[in-house]
């Protein structure tokens, strides 16, 4: 691997030489590459494959794709566990056809956000196999090594996410070395200024390379205690903030205050941040998994030095409650001052919004609603491939799962498999479209009639009604800049407005499959063209089942 010369002029995207504010309010579409599309046969989904469908991405409304991990891995977890920072792995296609998927993004007007992981690699990357070789060689510090206790047992009581404890022995070091998630992904050890200067470099080889951003996997996870002090237990007062672990995993029993989000990582995110301007009007957003997550999002995407935005699972877990929505809402915005909030239901490690919050026989439709509302809460948003089809979670059965978390911890948790089937792209094709072969994991039969050629038919189908949504936000500057305030609703819904300049648009959201009425809390007129079907009369908000009503304030129209 060749260095990068840090002093050389930057290459920049022709896009982010634009509006350096652009991510402020920006839709991103999250592409998971092994399951999108497949264009050469091999079942597995490629950057040739998403190349071929950046015209259907673009045709959605939104501002910038985001997309999974494509370096040289052992697959282990699917990308994750990074053996080569700087190459694409053979599945997935090569350099050049990253080149080429860049270029027809940009000249789409998308810009590419793509994920680095920053808090550990393979035990296959070259670096962890010299850091292991012994412990005086120039990387023996580049991953958390700790002796055993004097009984030879792990060196404190860090679990790691997929299972067992966070330390695997090491025989040739005589040590173990730590892994928050699978023991053939070594944590990196960020208290190195060696590495990370390498760390650095890694990101800056992708921001010469034209990439608009980046979204920076488990960010709150790149420091540990050094003193390694044990986490103490929850008991039985565990908040449920941090949806990304169930209960039936030993790790959500511990608070974890030594294991991750160390105050060393802020003035690591500095250093990205500087780098990152280097290179015009580019973002990054950050993944925040903790139990105090929304206050880690305030700090980490504050003074407008550290993360341009982030995102937490406090709206990633199974409650379908307008209080619950907003008692978060009104948490961010109290806390996170001139810091920015990127919004997300759903991505490549929960189950389908659809089902986890609607329950096994959700409509579709249910899907629609809730874009509707994280589109119009203040920040910005990530939307996941297969969203705007409104796709329920698929049934995996056991010997067709490949995530090594969903075998784990099987039946009580069934791994992340069923929201990473592949995208349904012709009802009527073999695979629905997605390969001419098996796939990786069986296409389902369920999504086959909401592919997206059959709702591209359909005028009122949640495909055609996510696009409409996404293009009227885009002429609703008060759901791009506003403040926002939430209104008192019934559990089932979630009344909103955004105000800026003396301008105020109401929104309101029936998150039920019954007919609810609104008393309207000021004088209001309807809105149109955003597609949902809520209707105002002598005061009164009418929202029909899953639908949605805007309205302005004291004019005509917004």
């Amino acid at each position: 691997m060749s260095d990068i010369n840090a002093a050389a002029s930057p290459r920049i995207s022709p896009l982010s030489a634009m509006d350096p504010d652009w991510w402020r309010g920006a839709v991103i579409y999250q592409i998971y590459p092994r399951s999108f599309m497949d264009s050469n046969g091999d079942g597995i989904g490629d950057l040739a494959g998403i190349t071929a469908k950046l015209d259907y991405v673009a045709a959605l409304g939104v501002d910038a794709i985001w997309i999974s991990p494509f370096f040289t891995s052992p697959m282990r977890d699917f990308g994750y566990d990074i053996s080569d920072y700087r190459d694409v792995d053979p599945i997935f296609g090569t350099l050049d056809d990253f080149d080429r998927l860049l270029a027809r993004a940009h000249a789409l007007g998308l810009r590419v956000l793509i994920d680095q992981v920053l808090s550990h690699t393979s035990d296959q990357h070259a670096w962890f196999k010299q850091s292991r070789a012994s412990r005086d060689n120039q990387k023996a510090d580049w991953y958390v090594w700790a002796d055993p206790l004097p009984d030879g047992k792990e060196p404190n009581n860090w679990l790691s996410i997929f299972g067992g404890p966070a330390w695997q022995w090491d025989s040739r070091r005589q040590q173990y070395y730590m892994h928050n998630f699978l023991d053939s992904q070594p944590d990196l050890n960020l208290h190195s200024p060696a590495l990370q200067e390498q760390l650095l470099n890694e990101v800056r080889f992708w921001l010469e390379r034209g990439v608009d951003g980046f979204r920076f996997d488990v960010i709150n996870f790149l420091f540990h205690d050094q003193q390694l002090r044990s986490n103490p237990a929850w008991g039985e007062q565990r908040p449920r903030g941090d949806c990304s672990t169930p209960l039936s995993n030993p790790y959500s029993r511990q608070r974890h205050l030594f294991d991750k989000t160390q105050p060393e990582n802020l003035a690591f995110l500095q250093r990205l941040r500087a780098l990152m301007n280097e290179y015009g009007a580019t973002t990054s957003v950050g993944e925040i998994g903790d139990d105090d997550a929304l206050a880690v999002m305030a700090s980490y995407t504050s003074g407008g030095d550290k993360l341009h935005m982030a995102y937490t699972f406090n709206l990633l877990g199974d409650t379908l409650s307008g209080h619950y929505i907003r008692g978060v809402v009104e948490t961010v915005e109290t806390g996170i001052g001139d810091g920015w909030p990127c919004w997300s239901i759903g991505n490549h490690d929960t189950p389908r919004v659809v089902s986890r919050m609607g329950g096994a026989d959700a409509p579709p439709e249910l899907g629609n609603v809730l874009l509707a509302l994280m589109l119009s809460l203040r920040g910005s948003a990530c939307v996941y491939q297969g969203e705007e089809l409104g796709l329920s979670e698929a049934v995996i059965p056991f010997e067709r799962l490949q995530d090594p978390y969903g075998i784990t911890f099987w039946p009580e948790f069934k791994g992340r498999d069923g929201c990473r089937t592949p995208m349904p792209w012709e009802a009527q094709a073999v695979h629905a479209g997605f390969s001419s072969v098996e796939p990786w994991l069986p296409a389902s039969p369920g999504h086959a009639p909401r592919a997206a050629d059959a709702q591209q038919l359909q005028t009122d189908s949640v495909l055609n009604r996510s696009r409409r949504f996404l293009k009227w936000r885009k002429t609703q500057p008060l759901l791009l800049n506003g403040a926002i305030r939430m209104h008192d609703a019934p559990d089932s819904c979630v009344l909103l407005s955004r105000t800026d300049g003396g301008l105020t648009l109401l929104a309101a959201f029936n998150l039920s499959g019954a007919t609810v009425e609104l008393a309207c809390p000021f004088p209001a007129v309807p809105v149109e063209g955003h597609g949902m079907t809520g209707t105002l009369a002598a005061g009164v908000i009418v929202l029909p089942p899953y639908e949605a009503w805007f309205g302005a304030a004291g004019l005509s129209r917004i």
